[in-house]
């Protein structure tokens, strides 16, 4: 395996589709701005993806790729024989998957209203939880759609056929850029914003049909050729995937909690802290997105051969990787994303319906939000070891003992430090999971960072404070250029992004903190095979 082409596919169509993301949003921010529809629109879209990433990519992907990956590879078993086995697993629990997924649905688009108050736990307008409600009844639907679409993306990269996954989302990027162009083409007024939510809500569901079509066409292409429709069947195996994914989804379900409390604690605040957050954190997942979910994707099947073959050594050697190429990148991202916070919001968000005074509020928000970035990396390139192990409880206990500094942290402090608290409580939270989640490994004997790998991140570290210290004195000067016409934008944004990458790589190289034959490595390196 070569763990960087495998990312390079990876984090190279995620980062087309976080560009596309990041599109949606700055032309979401000019044609409906930061105000109480796009805090309730943003409220909706939250709903549906806190349960996708709950059953479907948290708890589901986490047992299903390691089950189908071994079907498809077992010892002694033909390459035909493995695909029909792993094609009938895949049928069994498609079987019972949707229909659950039907029924989930189903009692959410009822209890919708109860779920909106809950969140809000205040006096609310009367037209706002009206339209509250109605945005997530139309958007809810898309778990159904996505989660099916993740089954699919699962089966897909158990045979290294990464990028049809990776690229899925770029359709709902797309789809719903075209609607805000075409929603700001009509020419609403002011008074049309409640409107264009509501148009721009039903983009949501319409994006996962096209989705789930996409998927399917390459799962054909590949020889996969689930039945949609058929008596549930309850096997033992998929018992068993049962077993394995609830205390992932128990687990999941403790980062989930995080971020529905994130909105309530969030709505108790004045302003719009919800679009404030939304807009901070888009930018905050770029790097998130590209770096940690890339890696985490790559390594689990990888990670899950070395394990089944117990070759301790060489599922070791995929972590060190992995963790020395996620802060390689990560580190400099946080940095710059700190010292120009507000500098980059107001650069890619400001204008029409979102002004000055948003963009600050939002890049205040960033600069303690991405506090936390490394460790969210660092959190999805080690959890990958527990789920090659069947072990789907320890992530569990860290991920509750983050959920717990969270609460305690907004509890004490969320009318004192506003929605930058909120930030840094979900930072602090994420460096204790992180901190857990190694100290376990370590202590199982399954996985300890050895000295030369700690020096290099030292020095990575030493090269992102050099480049962050170049970044504020240039940012400085750049300053005019900020909130001028989009050619300056884009000219100050350039001259920034060429800066830290002449410093960072510069510091780097000379530091030690990387070498051109590591880069070499992690591009060109095949891992060998647990049999080899």
């Amino acid at each position: 395996m070569s763990l960087l082409k495998n990312v390079g596919t990876i984090g190279g169509l995620t980062m087309v589709s976080r560009v596309a993301g990041m599109g949606r949003e700055m032309i979401f921010s000019r044609v409906l701005g930061a105000n109480e529809v796009t805090d309730a629109w943003f409220q909706a879209l939250i709903i549906p993806n806190v349960f996708r990433r709950l059953f479907a990519e948290g708890a589901f992907s986490a047992a299903f790729v390691p089950m189908f990956s071994k079907r498809l590879s077992k010892d002694g078993t033909a390459e035909a024989d493995g695909l029909e086995e792993a094609r009938s697993f895949s049928n069994d629990v498609i079987s019972v998957f949707v229909p659950v997924l039907i029924a989930l649905t189903a009692i959410l688009e009822i209890a919708m209203p109860g779920v909106i108050w809950l969140l809000s736990d205040k006096p609310v307008d009367p037209d706002k939880f009206d339209y509250s409600v109605d945005f997530a009844r139309i958007m809810f639907p898309y778990i159904l759609l996505v989660s099916v679409v993740t089954l699919l993306t699962g089966m897909l990269n158990s045979v290294s056929r990464f990028a049809p996954g990776a690229s899925f989302p770029i359709i709902l990027n797309l789809v719903l850029i075209a609607t805000l162009l075409g929603v700001e083409y009509v020419g609403m007024d002011e008074g049309d914003v409640v409107a264009m939510g509501y148009i721009v809500a039903w983009a949501i569901p319409v994006a996962g049909v096209i989705q789930l079509a996409w998927l399917i066409y390459w799962a054909h292409a590949e020889g996969f050729r689930p039945r949609w429709i058929s008596r549930p069947r309850l096997t033992p195996e998929v018992k068993r995937l049962g077993i394995i994914a609830l205390p992932a989804a128990i687990g999941g379900g403790a980062y989930q909690i995080n971020t529905l409390l994130q909105v309530y604690f969030l709505n108790q605040l004045d302003g719009s802290a919800v679009s404030w957050m939304n807009y901070a954190d888009r930018l905050n997942q770029l790097p998130l997105g590209i770096i940690g979910i890339a890696l985490s994707t790559a390594i689990l099947p990888t990670l899950s051969r070395f394990v089944g073959a117990k070759d301790d050594a060489g599922a070791a050697r995929i972590q060190s990787n992995a963790i020395e190429l996620g802060m390689l990148l990560t580190l400099p991202a946080t940095v710059a994303l700190a010292v120009c916070a507000v500098p980059f919001v107001t650069m890619i968000f400001q204008g029409g319906r979102f002004d000055l005074a948003d963009a600050a509020a939002t890049g205040n928000v960033l600069a303690v939000l991405v506090a936390g970035l490394p460790a969210y990396v660092l959190v999805k390139v080690l959890v990958p070891s527990f789920y090659a192990r069947s072990d789907t409880r320890t992530p569990v206990y860290a991920a509750v003992a983050a959920l717990a500094v969270f609460i305690g942290f907004n509890i004490a402090f969320l009318q004192r430090f506003g929605v930058e608290g909120v930030a840094a409580a979900s930072a602090i939270g994420a460096w204790l999971n992180a901190g857990i989640l190694y100290f376990v490994l370590r202590l199982r004997g399954y996985y300890r960072a050895d000295w030369p790998l700690v020096g290099r991140l030292l020095r990575q570290l030493v090269a992102a404070a050099a480049m962050g210290g170049a970044l504020f004195y240039v940012s400085g000067l750049l300053s005019e250029y900020y909130s001028a016409g989009l050619f300056a934008r884009l000219l100050a944004l350039a001259a920034l992004a060429a800066c830290a990458l002449i410093v960072y790589f510069g510091a780097a190289l000379a530091l030690g903190a990387v070498s051109r034959d590591r880069l070499a490595q992690f591009m060109t390196r095949r891992e060998p095979s647990p049999d080899a």
